[in-house]
């Protein structure tokens, strides 16, 4: 029986273009994923669609002029066309406007409601007089109560990482204008995740084979407590609220927006003309459903998303397997438009081949920690092993049959040790490929692919046919013939990353069936000998240093022209008087004692000596600094700054520290100067 598999991405948000990082995180493994499984004979369909209810995007249609639906509609259009750019192929990309998707979400809501999961109450929310609006939770910034990190959002603190009560903010304001909001009272409903804790415990205990950052978080998140969450919102576009009286009220943009899944897939069988399709997926329980996120999704897809399930009367499956990804950059920031840094894709595609781009992001794709893009990885990705390793042995092999052999691969029937030999390592190298991909680790597949292109090189270098072609042509036919397999199979695996030129280079071999047509189970027994090669030709053209340099050169002047031109230009401050100042305090301090805040990624908790006195400072260097590197450093400390409590430890100061991008240098003292020593 096939393996019935249904594979979801993080449904794009509507409000703007996607760029590589997305691609990275959610979309490319997905579309790896499923090519593999599809030439492993599975019964497989990829869904996604356009996120496209939310503040953020009745925002951005004002600034427009237009109706958030005209919005929508043109990025539905700009996100699929960057997909098609890519070669990401989805069995229905669809969206979240439809009435389809309208009706069931309001059948989730009711049958939770009906549950008494979902209980409506009056509360104080946060009401921008300016914006004339209520300030949904991440439209309201200031201070996080847990770790003291300046901007953070109402619902989650970007530093710590930590879900927030948007009551608990500090300094609240306006995330829109930034004006202080004022606060009044609303009425609206609430998903009581608390009582999902225990049922959400038991299903993680059945995921064994689940990526330990998502297990890590999703424990530490029900350990630490999970509490009501507001499902509904004061606006006009969205998913309107199914009850009587609640005209302006729509369901939340992350209540509705997995439900997409569903109403996508359900949407799909329609267009099939199998209306009863969808219920092969999400209905049998032999299905696998996997959801392809980054790790700024997780809470949503294994928290709210499954508790959601759990309170249908309809038995849907629930999430098999959810392989986030960490955060992938571009030149060791974050992807950003605002400030330039990006790359523009259609220039990219214009100049540079799919598939390459495809390879450089899964050769570094960001599966257990945050990896980047650079222009000179992809450069070299291309360069030394997409055309030195892989097009390389594929070129020269079926142009040294073409010369000599007047462009038929060799038929002997015959073997020897060495060809017996290559093809078992070969052998080796397609199951470890399998299992890489089966597990999600396209890191480790483009490795393993790049390893059988080095075992074919060093098998035509040590079987020399342009010497045996002379003195030994049989084994001189040998040899070719034995290339040509193994060319088969470097086109195989390649294809789940690779799909445009694996594809081409199968049929160079002479091949007429396509190549997603042949399954794993046959690919060691292929044999094109016999075939006439179909006008091979070079696969992958070099980039040239001069190519990598305007680009490079052109993103960091996007982005300083970027920051010239902000209103917020860095280094402009209102200028403070010397008496201002000298109301600072800085001492010089000697670090004791330094070492990780549990469940924080980013704080150290320091025991520093201040002359005579010990002091417990909380500092966000973790990323920079390792607890050991710390000890017996002479720092720079602002030490009367009022006491405050940062992740719940007490914090008795602050080091100075120099940041650039993605560095950070402390203060230090060299020398012999005591601790305790004024400093200014």
């Amino acid at each position: 029986m096939k393996e019935r598999i249904l594979v979801t991405s993080a449904l794009p948000y509507a409000n703007g273009p996607i760029h590589f990082g997305h691609i990275a995180g959610a979309y490319l493994p997905a579309d790896i994923f499923v090519r593999f499984q599809r030439l492993c004979g599975a019964d497989i369909i990829y869904i996604c669609g356009t996120d496209e209810h939310g503040v953020p995007i009745t925002i951005s249609a004002e600034k427009e002029g237009i109706s958030p639906k005209e919005y929508v509609d043109k990025y539905h259009k700009v996100i699929k066309g960057i997909f098609d750019n890519f070669n990401i192929k989805f069995d229905n990309f669809s969206r979240t406007t439809t009435k389809q998707h309208y009706e069931l979400a309001q059948d989730f809501f009711m049958d939770l409601l009906r549950k008494n999961l979902i209980r409506p109450r009056v509360s104080s929310q946060y009401f921008c007089e300016k914006c004339d609006k209520f300030l949904a939770d991440r439209y309201v910034r200031g201070i996080c109560p847990k770790c003291g990190a300046e901007n953070a959002r109402g619902d989650e603190c970007t530093s710590c990482g930590a879900w927030l009560d948007v009551m608990e903010i500090k300094e609240a304001k306006c995330g829109i204008c930034g004006s202080k909001p004022v606060i009044k009272e609303t009425k609206h409903w609430y998903l009581q995740l608390q009582e999902f804790s225990d049922k959400l415990d038991k299903w993680l205990d059945s995921k064994t084979n689940w990526k330990e950052n998502v297990k890590t978080f999703m424990k530490s998140m029900i350990k630490e407590g999970l509490r009501e969450r507001a499902i509904t919102r004061d606006l006009k576009w969205g998913v309107p609220l199914p009850l009587e009286n609640t005209e302006g009220k729509v369901l939340y943009v992350w209540f509705d927006a997995p439900i997409g899944y569903i109403s996508i897939t359900k949407e799909w069988a329609i267009k099939m003309g199998k209306p009863e399709e969808w219920k092969k997926y999400w209905l049998d329980k032999n299905t696998r459903i996997i959801h392809f996120i980054g790790k700024d999704n997780i809470p949503f897809h294994c928290i709210v998303w499954p508790s959601l399930i759990m309170g249908q009367d309809i038995d849907y499956n629930l999430p098999s397997e959810v392989p986030a990804n960490e955060f992938y950059n571009l030149e060791g920031r974050q992807f950003s438009k605002s400030e330039g840094w990006y790359i523009d894709i259609d220039d990219f595609f214009s100049k540079y081949n799919t598939d390459s781009i495809r390879y450089a992001i899964a050769a570094n794709a960001p599966e257990s920690k945050d990896s980047e893009f650079t222009w000179k990885d992809f450069q070299l990705r291309n360069n030394s092993e997409l055309a030195n390793i892989f097009g390389n042995f594929a070129y020269r092999t079926m142009a040294f049959i073409e010369k000599y052999m007047d462009g038929v691969i060799p038929n002997t029937g015959a073997s020897s040790e060495a060809t017996k030999k290559v093809l078992k390592e070969s052998a080796k190298l397609i199951d470890e490929i399998h299992s890489n991909y089966s597990k999600f680790e396209v890191r480790k597949a483009c490795f393993n692919i790049m390893e059988l292109g080095r075992l074919a090189n060093k098998f035509y270098d040590t079987e020399a046919p342009w010497s045996t072609r002379k003195d030994n042509m049989e084994k001189c036919r040998l040899t070719m013939e034995t290339c040509c397999i193994l060319i088969s199979r470097l086109a195989f695996v390649s294809f789940p990353i690779i799909p445009d030129s694996a594809e081409k280079l199968w049929k160079m071999l002479g091949n007429i069936t396509k190549l997603e047509m042949i399954s794993w189970d046959n690919i060691k027994k292929i044999n094109p000998a016999g075939q006439k090669l179909n006008n091979p030709e070079i696969l992958f053209k070099r980039i040239e240093d001069a190519d990598i340099e305007i680009e490079v050169n052109k993103l960091y002047k996007r982005g300083e022209k970027k920051k010239k031109t902000s209103k917020k230009t860095a280094g402009v401050f209102e200028p403070v008087t010397i008496e201002d100042f000298k109301k600072i305090s800085l001492k010089v301090g000697e670090i004791l004692v330094a070492e990780p805040i549990e469940k924080s990624k980013k704080l150290l908790k320091l025991k520093v000596l201040i002359g005579k006195e010990e002091r417990q400072i909380v500092a966000g260097i973790a990323e920079y600094y390792k607890p050991d590197a710390l000890i017996n450093k002479k720092v720079v400390i602002v030490a009367n700054l009022e006491p405050a409590k940062i992740f719940g430890v007490k914090s008795e100061g602050m080091l100075l520290a120099a940041r650039a991008d993605n560095m950070l240098k402390l203060v230090t003292i060299e020398g012999e100067l005591p601790n305790g020593s004024n400093i200014g």
